[in-house]
């Protein structure tokens, strides 16, 4: 949120964030974002609360804003029908692998571990799978021999905080149009655009 911040401040970003909503009330996102003085809310998920009861009071509480576009950055949870029927193809998600390959949450240990030397960053549409959704954008990042999971998840967050601001630029330019009937497409025939290796 930080570095799609900084993007819009050197109005490289032509967005405005109209709210960030959390499901974890200590989120540093909170903090922060109170401190420009945009609106957060929390709509926390507990152990045992009912999931879809859950997706449907944020799927209400992101309505409030009226957004264009929804971002998740670090946002750990899969969206449930109430959310995604409701913003169909207007929600983007980072994440640190070059997908299809690694989805889920390790991506940079999944890469370490099946031995690849290169690796990277996804922007993708959301759909109701994990990290299934079609890919707008992507960035290459080398693995390096002494890399650790920490170590390669830096340099991947690096190319994010670039990628991400970019992505979101580009859409509300209209240079990149998010299809809703697209969403469920195979990620091979959706793909939108490939940023090109910053190495």
């Amino acid at each position: 949120m930080r570095a799609i911040c900084t993007a819009i401040d050197a109005g490289t970003c032509d967005a405005e964030i109209v709210a960030v909503i959390s499901d974890r009330k200590k989120a540093a996102a909170l903090e922060f974002a109170e401190g420009r003085g945009i609106p957060t809310r929390v709509v926390s998920l507990r152990k045992g609360d009912d999931r879809d009861l859950w997706n449907e009071s944020l799927a209400s509480e992101v309505a409030t804003f009226a957004p264009d576009l929804i971002v998740l950055a670090g946002f750990m949870r899969v969206l449930g029908p109430p959310v995604l029927e409701r913003f169909p193809g207007r929600i983007i998600n980072v994440h640190p692998a070059l997908l299809p390959s690694f989805p889920g949450h390790s991506g940079p240990q999944d890469a370490l571990d099946a031995g690849v030397r290169i690796t990277g960053c996804t922007v993708h549409v959301v759909d109701s799978g994990v990290d299934t959704g079609p890919i707008i954008a992507q960035v290459a990042v080398p693995v390096l021999a002494d890399d650790t999971a920490d170590t390669l998840h830096a340099r991947i967050q690096v190319q994010e905080h670039r990628l991400l601001p970019s992505v979101i630029h580009q859409i509300a330019i209209g240079a990149i149009e998010l299809d809703p009937l697209r969403v469920n497409a195979p990620m091979g025939d959706a793909t939108r655009s490939l940023i090109a290796p910053d190495v």
